[in-house]
């Protein structure tokens, strides 16, 4: 990699952003070695840090403070911008994201997740998995294995193999998302 001129870029993912950067900052420099800048701080040799997770404008002011006491030059660190420089609103907001759940090797299923040491609410769900309303009419996931007689998995393959299985107009979409949201104001109106 050195001698090919490229630079590799450390994504780190879940945790405080400035203590997280610091630390992966610390093992690179342990790891890749630095040379120190006309100005005093520390460069990474052939790596650099993209820190997309948790960036807002007071995180991404404590990281750059982390980096700075530290002795760590900022060219070492990018940042990605997600929703949180504009409005605060992601998926962490809602605690919604889709990853992969199970792969099938060999004919055997096999359960994938995330389980993040830095932030254990961003664990995923893992195994074949259905969804399914409940008693009180909410959706609820469960394990395939789990379905019970009767209960009907609400789930429908759009994408298998390469090929669109199923496909939908942009109405249609718009029409269940405002029967979603009628649904539950309806269901979270005050008595």
């Amino acid at each position: 990699m050195v001698a090919s001129g490229a630079t590799l870029v450390v994504r780190p993912d879940s945790g405080d952003p400035a203590e997280t950067t610091l630390k992966v900052a610390q093992i690179l420099a342990d790891r890749f070695g630095t040379t120190t800048n006309a100005k005093g701080f520390r460069v990474l040799n052939n790596v650099r840090i993209i820190q997309g997770d948790g960036v807002n404008l007071d995180s991404l002011r404590l990281c750059l403070s982390n980096f700075f006491h530290n002795g760590f030059s900022t060219e070492n660190i990018s940042f990605g911008m997600g929703g949180g420089l504009l409005q605060q609103v992601n998926r962490d907001t809602m605690q919604w994201a889709m990853k992969c759940s199970a792969m099938q090797v060999n004919g055997e299923w096999r359960d994938v997740y995330k389980s993040p040491v830095g932030d254990v609410s961003k664990a995923s769900k893992k195994g074949r998995l259905a969804l399914v309303r409940n008693a009180r009419g909410d959706m609820q996931t469960l394990r395939e294995e789990a379905l019970a007689a009767g209960q009907v998995d609400e789930l429908q393959t759009v994408f298998e193999n390469g090929r669109i299985v199923q496909s939908t107009t942009f109405d249609a979409i718009r029409e269940r998302a405002a029967a979603g949201v009628n649904q539950f104001v309806t269901s979270r109106a005050p008595l």
